[in-house]
């Protein structure tokens, strides 16, 4: 047995509590002598004091909607961004603390999102192959992960 969320669309305006999201629409400058639209500053990046910001690439398996999990992580030193590497939307889960309902929002090509410090999410879940990412979060010399597994699993449906 689990239990049900719906996904939605991501918007900024819903996903606001969690952190930015990252996306080429809204207000914009043009560089390179007209030929390129810059969207500027959409995150902030957070790494703490003993840390930096640090690129790295993820292949995550790609998964299917409806979509179970029982495990959301967050990280309590630093932002963690997410950047698709191709056009596909993928899921998220994200929820306000271990024991709060979680929400589920799907990307729509293009989009990314930068998870706020110490926000509680699901995995990385690609809805297409091939699951690449580019990654911008916190390397530092002390641990950034928390787990916790929910007792009944969640499934995610799509809208």
């Amino acid at each position: 047995m689990s239990r049900t969320i719906i996904a939605q669309p991501l918007t900024a305006t819903a996903f606001a509590p969690f952190g930015d999201v990252l996306e080429a629409s809204g207000d914009f400058r043009l560089i390179n002598a007209g030929l390129c639209r810059r969207f500027h500053d959409r995150a902030g990046l957070d790494f703490g004091a003993d840390g930096r910001a640090g690129i790295s690439v993820f292949h995550a398996e790609p998964r299917a909607l409806p979509y179970s999990f029982d495990l959301i992580e967050r990280h309590p030193d630093g932002s963690q961004a997410f950047l698709p590497m191709t056009a596909h939307p993928f899921l998220i889960i994200v929820a306000e603390g271990p024991e709060a309902t979680p929400l589920a929002f799907l990307t729509a090509p293009g989009q990314g999102i930068n998870l706020s410090r110490g926000t509680w999410h699901g995995v990385l879940t690609p809805l297409h192959a091939p699951g690449l990412f580019a990654v911008v979060d916190r390397i530092g010399p002390t641990p950034n992960l928390e787990e916790y597994r929910y007792a009944m699993p969640w499934t995610v449906h799509a809208p």
